[in-house]
């Protein structure tokens, strides 16, 4: 049995813990905040309850997964997942509305032909078929396998698949996502419901590789699902079986330093001077932190290397409190897309020029009691994905995008100013002061492709028994991810060096 510290409490740290306490191992967690979750929260004024982190749940399997491996209740007993349908809603600039069944490409398509007109529905449905062969070249590498030294092959091809274009009299194949919503779908809106998925991580589609195709995949294979309670009850589930197998957790501790002894990680400390011994370090920070906790390089040169500094994604969002009920028929997600592509893409690439730009704004509307003082009123959840060089700790422009979040939020929900009791603004530091992410930043899933800058840091580190987790390691950002990653650290420490990943 070996001792095992665990910095931090995020949903893939969590995740890691649960599955190396099952394996027989005495595993304690560190937490320098006092509760649990990392970035899946929950605000509460007034009886309106609101998720201030992930609002949604894709790929539920791979909970699924970490439930049946860690005890005898999976995870529907625990939890109430419910399928939202239609998956969102979209408003685009022009004034279309289209409103996408979940999980159903024929009923998708047949949406997007009435909505944009004949022809749009095939061409999103050739472009899923494309992305999930991209999905199936890459499923194993870069989710359910540790990211190995052979690493460079994912980032020099691009596994989605290509696409002859002609222009010029010269062929052209798709290396970005812009290029395939431009050539391939030939669709203002249907190219901004495609982007919509890379800038919900902070990624200029200009920028990201063909193969953030995968993202909507996902969504349209494995549905998009809510826990009836808010998303908060998630984390809790998990931090309950973590319990349950006797994983000890140490809230308002603060690991300073990860100990090294004979060359290889052997505890930590905390504030205050208090050592604990251990035979292995998983720690679920960003990686500017890990540098700083262990005072030395952990990547072999050549490595993947990330720098949270480089990009900056963060989210601003925004609490609402509404007086009058939600109205029937109210989609759960709407999607309100930028009314200036251009301005909005331009700012993610040269933040802080002139002047800040309407984003692309998710309006989450759970038709949910937990989340409300009674069946008269509504809690609604606003977001974007910005850059953290915006100036947040202005004033003005926090006011400034909050306008832009409320405007956004008035073309989704009815009679939005009439109804606003009160709203909060969550901006990028209270998200930092959280979650100890430096800036709040947003880590986004790892893609393939794009010469690597779109992989994260592998689990392992050129410290023997130092191990990463979480979104800001491999496999990435999202729920889903961060749960492969707490599978993966565990399969690692089991197994060794020989794991090759999950089956």
């Amino acid at each position: 049995m070996a001792r095992i510290a665990v910095i931090g409490a995020g949903m893939g740290a969590m995740a890691a813990a649960a599955r190396l306490a099952v394996a027989g191992h005495r595993v304690t967690v560190y937490e320098r905040t006092e509760t649990y979750g990392g970035a899946v929260r929950r605000f509460e004024r007034d009886g309106f309850g609101f998720d201030t982190g992930p609002g949604l749940l894709p790929v539920p399997a791979v909970h699924r997964d970490l439930f049946i491996k860690t005890g005898k209740e999976p995870l529907e007993d625990l939890v109430e997942l419910v399928q939202v349908d239609p998956s969102s809603r979209h408003l685009f600039a022009d004034g279309t509305a289209v409103s996408l069944p979940n999980a159903s490409r024929a009923g998708v398509v047949t949406a997007l032909d009435e909505a944009l007109g004949d022809g749009a529905g095939r061409r999103w449905g050739d472009f899923l078929v494309r992305a999930r062969e991209a999905w199936d070249r890459t499923r194993r590498p870069l989710l359910e396998e540790p990211l190995w030294p052979n690493w460079p092959v994912l980032a020099g091809q691009e596994p989605y698949p290509a696409v002859p274009h002609k222009k010029l009299l010269r062929t052209r194949r798709a290396s970005t996502l812009a290029e395939i919503g431009t050539w391939e779908l030939r669709d203002e809106r249907l190219a901004a419901l495609l982007e919509s998925h890379a800038l919900a991580y902070g990624l200029d589609p200009r920028t990201a590789p063909a193969s953030a195709a995968v993202l909507p995949y996902m969504e349209h294979a494995f549905g998009t699902w809510y826990v009836r309670g808010g998303m908060r009850e998630l984390a809790r589930a998990v931090y309950e079986r973590c319990v349950a197998r006797r994983v000890e957790f140490v809230f308002g501790a603060e690991v300073i330093r990860v100990l090294e002894k004979d060359g290889r990680a052997a505890g930590v400390e905390l504030a205050g001077g208090t050592v604990a011994d251990a035979d292995h370090v998983v720690a679920d920070v960003d990686p500017v932190r890990l540098r700083a906790l262990t005072d030395r390089p952990l990547d072999q040169d050549g490595d993947v290397q990330a720098d949270v500094g480089s990009s900056r994604p963060v989210r601003c969002t925004l609490l609402l409190a509404l007086r009058g009920a939600r109205e029937a028929g109210a989609a759960h997600r709407t999607v309100v897309h930028a009314p200036d592509r251009e301005a909005e893409l331009d700012l993610l690439a040269s933040p802080g020029g002139d002047p800040p730009a309407c984003p692309t704004v998710t309006v989450l509307r759970p038709d949910d009691p937990a989340l409300r003082p009674d069946d008269a009123h509504e809690s609604v959840v606003v977001s974007a994905v910005l850059s953290g060089d915006a100036g947040w700790a202005d004033a003005e422009t926090v006011r400034r995008y909050t306008d832009f979040l409320l405007e956004a939020a008035g073309r989704a929900v009815p009679r939005l100013r009439e109804r606003l009791l009160w709203h909060e603004v969550r901006t990028p530091e209270q998200t930092e002061g959280e979650t100890g992410t430096r800036f709040g930043a947003v880590p986004a899933p790892s893609l393939a492709a794009g010469r690597g800058r779109f992989l994260h840091p592998a689990n392992t580190t050129r410290v023997p028994g130092l191990y990463r987790v979480g979104g800001w390691s491999h496999p990435g950002g999202g729920l889903p991810h961060a749960g492969m990653s707490g599978a993966l650290v565990a399969g690692l420490i089991v197994e060794g060096p020989q794991f090759r990943g999950s089956q």
